[in-house]
């Protein structure tokens, strides 16, 4: 086993144990199954941040989501 597969298998394995509530409240069959989907999604999302489910990208800056009058 790679020093690498040590880490994740580590990270799975603490997701796992810390379930949301919301994981908790609608049951979970396999832990360590959905912490590794949630990780992996999570690696991708953060390897790519341009990436939306729909495609589209959106680039704001912070003087477009306030106001600025007040």
């Amino acid at each position: 086993m790679t020093e690498r597969n040590r880490v994740d298998d580590a990270r799975v394995e603490s997701r796992a144990k810390g379930l949301t509530a919301e994981e908790k409240e609608n049951g979970v069959d396999d832990a360590e199954a959905l912490a590794e989907a949630v990780l992996e999604e999570s690696d991708e999302r953060a390897d790519d941040r341009t990436r939306t489910p729909d495609g589209k990208v959106e680039h704001r800056r912070s003087e477009d989501t306030v106001d600025l009058t007040e």
